[in-house]
């Protein structure tokens, strides 16, 4: 889970925003909760899983839904209309004022009165008074074709009339979510949207209004978005996240390699299945650019490899396959958390643990953390020659000899 956050996070990049929202769509309450989890470690920003952000303590993040747009269908449905006005202590009628608002945005950003849902424009009323400093609408839930284009033309104008209203009694709207459509023609214009409010009326903030996007949401997705120059600021990601579209299942087996001190080996004549015997220690060589070169494995009774001092570093199974390192860095990867029913070192937290996975994607290459055709990393292939030999040795030890007449 937290690999497949961390492969979404590469594709977004740095300065968009994550969220999980995939709590439904999740395998079980245990499976929902396990994914706000470590998508977060993965490097995602946020949550919707209320009981997971109370748990972990990680920022909890979200929006309305359709349904809540479609349960307003006018201006009788709202319980109240009053918000004080920040600037004065005087409660005020955000109807009216967006209302008053409504009118000069449609001129301005060539919008038919008449293709504004009331209905749609009561429910953001009722959200905004609800939420004034965390007004983020859907928009799209009322689409209207114009000219065989889908616009969100109504939710749109209406977003902005609540905005505006909102900016009147002291408050700044967040943005808005686009749920179905296209994509990045859609942020395009909704930016182009708040560019045109923003220089009209002098509020330089409007124009950087946030725009998410949710929508079935995958890596690939992301990838084709950012060839499109779209304006998204947040994805929304949830049933491809939290599934795990690419690799559901986790092919993970247990091996013994070793047992009262004795090592074991299991032999196959698939070599991928031959373990690696005995009690070992990893290590990660670095190279004079800062990256990751190789991971190492040896054997716990050897010294442990030593910046500047040349490593052989050896396949475990092909003899010709070998290389000297030598390393500008040692990184040991094993720590013992855990031994004889104890807590040996204290636990890190969930942040500590998150910053550890983003620091340690910085020291991979670029071309191994690519999306296409990415370079194998070299993990879990290389051996020291010491235990080279004692896997052979080892090996010979347990195979059966034939016999033949």
């Amino acid at each position: 889970m937290a690999t497949n956050a961390a492969r979404y996070r590469l594709a977004a990049g740095k300065k968009v925003k994550l969220l999980e929202f995939g709590l439904r769509r999740a395998q079980g309450p245990d499976g929902g909760l396990s994914a706000s989890k470590y998508c977060y470690i993965g490097g995602f920003d946020g949550t919707s899983n209320v009981l997971a952000g109370k748990m972990f303590n990680i920022p909890v993040k979200g929006t309305h839904a359709h349904a809540y747009i479609t349960s307003f269908s006018g201006f009788s449905d709202l319980q109240t209309k009053m918000l004080i006005d920040r600037n004065t202590g005087v409660e005020r009628d955000l109807l009216a004022l967006s209302l008053d608002w409504r009118g000069p945005l449609s001129t301005l950003l060539d919008i038919m009165p008449d293709e504004a849902s009331d209905g749609e424009l009561t429910a953001l009323i009722s959200f905004a008074i609800a939420f004034p400093d965390g007004f983020i609408a859907l928009v799209d839930t009322y689409d209207v074709k114009r000219l065989s284009v889908i616009c969100c033309r109504s939710g749109l104008l209406n977003f902005c009339a609540v905005a505006m209203a909102l900016n009147d009694l002291g408050y700044r709207a967040i943005g808005i979510r686009i749920d179905s459509g296209d994509l990045a023609y859609l942020s395009n214009q909704a930016r182009e949207i708040f560019t045109k409010i923003a220089n009209k009326y002098n509020l330089p903030w409007f124009a950087t209004l946030q725009i998410m996007a949710s929508n079935d949401i995958n890596e690939e997705t992301i990838l084709s978005l950012n060839d499109q120059n779209h304006q998204i600021d947040c994805f929304a990601i949830g049933t491809h996240l939290v599934t795990c579209q690419r690799q559901p299942a986790l092919g993970c087996v247990y091996k013994l390699v070793e047992i009262n001190g004795t090592p074991r080996i299991k032999l196959s004549q698939d070599v991928v299945k031959v373990t690696m015997p005995g009690r070992k220690d990893a290590y990660r060589l670095y190279g004079a650019d800062g990256h990751a070169l190789i991971d190492l494995l040896q054997r716990s009774v050897e010294s442990p490899p030593r910046v500047g001092a040349r490593v052989l570093c050896r396949h475990p199974f092909q003899e010709s396959k070998r290389a000297y390192v030598i390393p500008t860095r040692v990184e040991p990867l094993y720590k013992a958390y855990w031994s004889n029913g104890e807590i040996k070192v204290p636990l890190p937290t969930l942040d500590e643990i998150r910053q550890k996975v983003q620091n340690s994607l910085k020291t991979l290459r670029q071309d191994h953390k690519r999306n296409l055709n990415p370079t194998p990393y070299k993990v879990q292939v290389a051996v020291s020659d010491d235990l080279y030999n004692f896997i052979h040795d080892l090996w010979l030890e347990n195979a059966p000899i034939g016999e033949l007449s």
